[in-house]
């Protein structure tokens, strides 16, 4: 765990890797949300 959490915060490559990550996957959460709020309408 120690050796992941130096590879993701320790160099900014893995730190940017981890941001479009979340991203990508608050995107994911946003658009399903919305497409059930259009399909119950």
């Amino acid at each position: 765990m120690e050796l992941w959490m130096n590879l993701l915060f320790g160099n900014p490559i893995g730190l940017a890797s981890m941001i479009v990550i979340i991203a990508t996957f608050l995107i994911v959460v946003v658009m399903f949300s919305w497409f059930i709020k259009k399909s119950k309408e």
